[in-house]
């Protein structure tokens, strides 16, 4: 990572520095939990912005403005090591925390797509949106490889084939680091391969199947030079991944010879165990080198500075992570960068930009997916009289999914500047008209020759977006933040999507009893048991979470741009526990699949 004279320069600023400031390096506290003075005392090495945490307006400059104050207080006078901090964010699909973005769609589409050239085109677009707004570092690409889709952070993976979720990651990460924003490949590892899918749950494998379906995805964006590693929640084989010197130091640092920050995710530390101190010390032990302690910072610099200082850790593990994060800081240009309000990037014009929501509005038309077309009624005829239904047909923050604004999205209109599929097909077809009723009740066979139904799931992240069902309840994963899941919103029970939004095979079989061919349009992070809402339409696509321009699922309806999806991953039949092609009973299309037209 670093040439003789950088490694002499990271070899010497360590030598300087006292523990507490090496401590410091350590720690990555959440923006709305520390000041910049604090950041100048505790030398802390980076600072972060959860979802849905934004500074003023939530504008790139008021971000440029923010960081700029944590830069300064890090590196501004003879008081402070000098140390700059790097900030981070989770821009997983566009910088989507931030308003006015691009918002891209979610990986289960690029998944769909496998288009290596695409991805890498986003990639890039995705940088120069961060870097406009004065960040340094993001936590993407996801590399979880799906074996159950019940996941809720089934969307965030490109799909269950390792090879192509290697190849699209290092795609990516190439991409990124190459505009100037350090990527972070994650969950490390096993997050996709839980028993039920449930999040942050229990992993049972050996190591030999670990490796083949889970840890391959790594090589490719390690050997690309990505310069951090997230630790997953998961557990693997009963230890958690947090604690795992085996999975960290002896697996990830040591055989496949990682050089760059192992960092924690989101207090992934805690469930490690019931005293913190203890949590602590096996994680640092276990070879992690920057820890997300958002909120309790403090306590976690106070805890670690006085292990190290009674034995209990040593000062030589600090020093080798201390040692990591100042490498990727030299290496990627920290310390010769101007502040972030002075950068070149800091609030370019191409944030939002055409070109950019050209790119997004392409990468929608890449993955639509099509399953059905009776009667080839797609494409659409120019002068038909199109009937617009469904609860998702105009709704931006259902097309965007989690992770857009807010960490659960944006379940409320008005919020995220784009296209939305209605307005999307209005603009194509002049004799298009949406639906007032809720059920497409005001659909007539005299006024309309077809419909188009947009139906599937609303906003969700992580373990709120999981499906669990029957016993599945009933596990104890002890992972999730105790009073996370609110109680009067249980998990979603089935896959089958008639029961868990019964209101859209109302819909479709309302204006389908009028006689009038329905053309359905599934919103959805992952597959689901469509059974009798595939079988009411007439036709039937997968456009997964497309973002913020619906422009491109009309563009392709109407025939500008042909159907080139293919499943990323199975489409279960019914209620399943795996993906797997195995159980071709449980099937319904294979990964693969996709009509062309």
């Amino acid at each position: 990572m670093l040439n003789k004279e950088q490694q002499g320069f990271v070899d010497q600023l360590l030598a300087k520095m006292s523990l507490a400031q090496k401590v410091g390096q350590m720690i990555m506290a959440e923006r709305m939990h520390v000041t910049p003075e604090e950041v100048k005392q505790f030398a802390l090495g980076s600072v972060l912005s959860g979802g849905g945490s934004s500074p003023g307006d939530n504008t790139p400059a008021d971000w440029v403005q923010m960081n700029d104050e944590f830069w300064q207080a890090a590196v501004g006078d003879e008081d402070s090591p000098g140390i700059p901090i790097l900030f981070g964010i989770d821009a997983v699909h566009g910088h989507n925390n931030v308003r006015d973005a691009t918002i891209f769609p979610h990986n289960i589409s690029f998944g769909a797509a496998a288009d290596v050239d695409l991805i890498r085109e986003v990639g890039k677009a995705t940088a120069r949106e961060i870097l406009a707004s004065g960040v340094e570092w993001n936590f993407a690409p996801t590399l979880a490889v799906v074996q159950n889709c019940k996941w809720g952070r089934t969307y965030e993976s490109f799909g269950s084939d390792p090879d192509l979720i290697g190849r699209l990651g290092e795609a990516y990460v190439s991409a990124l680091q190459s505009e100037g924003v350090i990527g972070c490949v994650k969950h490390w590892v096993g997050d996709g391969g839980t028993t039920h899918g449930i999040d942050q749950g229990e992993t049972t494998l050996s190591w030999e199947e670990l490796e083949a379906d889970h840890v391959s995805p790594y090589y490719p964006a390690l050997n690309a030079g990505v310069m951090s590693v997230m630790v997953s929640f998961n557990s693997w084989n009963g230890e958690k991944c947090h604690g795992s010197h085996q999975l960290v130091t002896e697996i990830l640092k040591e055989k496949m010879g990682f050089k760059g920050i192992v960092v924690s995710d989101w207090d992934g530390i805690d469930y490690l165990d019931e005293d913190y101190d203890v949590a602590i010390r096996k994680s640092v032990n276990a070879g992690l080198d920057m820890f997300m302690a958002p909120e309790k910072w403090r306590t976690f610099y106070a805890s670690l500075l006085r292990q190290v200082e009674n034995g209990q850790i040593s000062e030589s593990r600090i020093n080798d992570a201390v040692t990591r994060i100042l490498s990727v800081k030299t290496a990627y240009g920290s310390f010769d960068m101007p502040r972030p309000a002075s950068r070149e990037t800091a609030c370019n014009d191409s944030f939002g930009s055409i070109a950019h929501r050209a790119l997004a509005r392409e990468a929608v038309r890449k993955s639509l997916v099509l399953l059905k077309n009776e009667q080839d009624i797609l494409p659409l005829v120019a002068e038909g009289k199109i009937l617009v239904a469904g609860k998702n047909a105009d709704h931006l923050g259902h097309q965007c999914g989690g992770w857009t604004l807010s960490w659960q999205g944006e379940k409320e209109e008005g919020s995220i500047i784009g296209t939305s599929i209605w307005e999307g097909i209005q603009s194509l077809y002049p004799n298009a008209v949406l639906s007032q009723e809720s059920h497409g009740e005001d659909a007539s066979l005299d006024q309309h020759d077809v419909a188009i139904v947009v139906i599937g799931e609303t906003p969700y992240a992580e373990g709120f977006g999981d499906i669990r069902s029957g016993d599945d309840l009933l596990v104890e994963t002890g992972s999730m933040v105790e009073g996370l899941m609110n109680p009067l919103e249980p998990y979603a029970r089935t896959m089958e999507l008639a029961q868990i939004h019964p209101e859209d095979l109302k819909c479709i079989e309302t204006i389908q009893a009028k006689g009038i061919p329905v053309v359905t349009i599934l919103i959805s992070g992952r597959p689901l048991v469509v059974n009798r809402e595939l079988a009411a339409s007439t036709a039937f696509v997968a456009a997964w979470l497309p973002g913020s321009e619906g422009l491109g699922v009309a563009e392709v309806l109407s025939g500008q741009y042909p159907f080139k999806g293919r499943l990323p991953l199975a489409w279960p039949i019914a209620d399943s526990e795996t993906n797997s092609e195995t159980t071709s009973d449980q099937i319904l299309f294979p990964r693969g699949y996709g009509l062309n037209i």
